[in-house]
């Protein structure tokens, strides 16, 4: 018997719609059940950051990039590859400092807020897209990058863009993570 020619393994992609708007209704289901906005936030960066911890390893196999060296890479490739395989859209990039450890990823058109008019009546400290923040941060952590990522501006709270700020806090011991021999 001959074996079955080795398939490249199929990626199902979700209708964009249907994503955002179940997005849209666990927000509005977390906002049911918490009455504070922090809560809220705290609970969508900590889906995020478990979403991040597993997609970077779907990332890195589907987008073949190479080891990065720089912090400017690192976010260049977030921005240019990632965003742009999983959200459809590129982000332009802005560095904030000498010691280029602080970015941001600047976003025209942010996809998870596309039906979204305004937040709740009541919930002005919501951060609506704070899973994204955890996405990012989980992903870095993962390949030993610790990393503070907030939102700094969003269009949902009046601002003129959406703008996702990242700060690389320091790089994480890697000899804590080989393995022994």
């Amino acid at each position: 018997m001959s074996r079955p020619a080795h398939k490249k393994p199929e990626y199902h992609k979700i209708n964009k719609d249907l994503f955002v708007l179940t997005y849209g209704a666990l927000v509005a289901q977390l906002c049911k059940d918490y009455e504070k906005d922090e809560d809220v936030n705290k609970y969508l960066d900590k889906m995020g950051y478990g979403i991040g911890t597993r997609l970077v390893e779907d990332f890195l196999a589907r987008s073949c990039v190479r080891r990065c060296h720089s912090y400017s890479e690192i976010i260049d490739i977030i921005a240019q590859v990632a965003f742009k395989m999983y959200l459809g859209i590129t982000p332009s990039v802005d560095c904030h400092n000498s010691s280029r450890n602080e970015f941001s990823l600047i976003l025209d058109k942010n996809p998870l807020a596309e039906f979204v008019e305004e937040l709740p009546a009541g919930r002005s400290a919501l951060c609506y897209c704070n899973l994204l923040c955890g996405v990012i941060r989980g992903a870095l952590e993962m390949v030993h990058l610790a990393a503070d990522v907030t939102f700094l501006q969003d269009r949902l709270k009046g601002d003129s863009v959406t703008e996702i700020g990242i700060t690389f806090l320091k790089k994480l011991d890697e000899k804590k993570y080989r393995r022994k021999k």
